[in-house]
């Protein structure tokens, strides 16, 4: 089937959803997905923050979906045509989207250990706006121990389901879920149960926000100040390939490898995750590949590193230029110019 995806025609198998084929094509024509998450099956349709416009649906039916669709679920179809990042209707939902995603959200991202590798950090800081216009109080939890490894932030959580569908998928006997419904829908366990199976830490991976954090690790690091090794070991559970990040000599923690799109490309055990914190528990590749786009890099790529256009248009927007007539002794006896030689 042929598709064209902001002006970019490529050819995809029946079936591929708008999502896929725009990944064919690169992150700069992608939608951002919140809950869509490829290795988990049903995954998507929940956080609408991939929308897009159909302006024709098929080579034989060309007229145009009459709503914005969710790129997601929505599969493709022989001649369609849509647009995302070049309809201006598109972005303006988006930013609907964020308000609606930080309506309850803290402002946590000085204290959260997410900070840095957060989706709903991305999403918000390319799509969403300075200023709020609400006023009510947010809906607050206390935090919960889901287990001796895992911490839930319900405070941080937008119900994206990506933790309910790998414990179901990858485990046996989910204990936990979303209870409640409406603004009263909370991610819980059942009766007060821990998640104590052999691959429940892969919650944390998928979560992408810091609504599930590794307790091991909590306020040890920020990420850009670690450094992400890819390594391998020997293990009868998964596959033992895993990324370890360092401060120093020291592993801080253990998560899977992920790919361009944040998503697990294999699930690891909690052996491995928490138990193995030590480098000759394990089998050095090298520097994990890290996108110069992402915070990540900092201080690692120096000038070479982009610079994103939203604080660019965000200081334009907000701020005046400074217009300072005053005098030049004046500034330079005040120190805030330095005198000319």
């Amino acid at each position: 089937m042929k598709v064209t995806i902001d002006n970019i025609t490529l050819d995809v198998e029946p079936g591929t959803t708008i999502m896929q084929a725009a990944r064919m094509i690169g992150p700069e024509v992608a939608p951002p997905a919140m809950c869509y998450y490829e290795p988990l099956q049903g995954s998507g349709g929940k956080c609408r923050a991939c929308l897009v416009k159909v302006t024709a649906g098929s080579e034989k039916d060309p007229r145009p979906m009459p709503k914005l669709v969710p790129a997601c679920i929505t599969a493709v179809q022989d001649g369609m045509i849509v647009e995302n990042t070049v309809n201006e209707a598109v972005l303006e939902t988006r930013k609907g989207i964020v308000e609606f995603l930080l309506l309850n959200h803290p402002l946590d991202c000085p204290v959260c250990d997410q900070a840095g590798e957060c989706h709903l950090q991305d999403f918000s800081f390319e799509h969403g706006v300075s200023s709020t216009r609400t006023v009510e109080e947010r809906n607050t939890f206390e935090p919960v121990d889901l287990g001796e490894n895992i911490k839930l932030n319900m405070n941080r959580c937008i119900l994206c389901y990506r933790c309910v569908y790998t414990a179901d998928q990858i485990t046996d006997g989910r204990v936990h879920g979303v209870m409640n419904r409406g603004d009263h829908a909370e991610i819980s366990t059942y009766i007060e149960k821990a998640i104590d199976n052999d691959f429940s830490g892969n919650v944390i991976d998928v979560c992408p926000v810091g609504a599930l954090t590794d307790k091991t690790y909590r306020f040890k690091s920020r990420v850009w100040f670690s450094k992400p090794m890819d390594a391998h070991c020997s293990c009868d559970k998964c596959s033992g390939n895993v990324t370890l990040w360092y401060r120093g000599e020291e592993v801080i923690r253990v998560t899977g490898r992920k790919n361009q799109w944040g998503e697990l490309k294999e699930f690891i055990c909690n052996t491995c995750r928490f138990d193995r914190k030590k480098t000759s528990d394990w089998v050095i590749e090298g520097p994990t590949e890290v996108s110069r786009h992402s915070v990540i890099s900092a201080n690692k790529y120096g000038a070479n590193m982009i610079r994103p256009a939203f604080p660019i248009a965000q200081a334009a927007r907000d701020f005046k230029q400074i217009d300072d007539n005053r005098d030049r002794s004046f500034l330079e006896n005040k120190s805030i110019l330095p005198a000319k030689k």
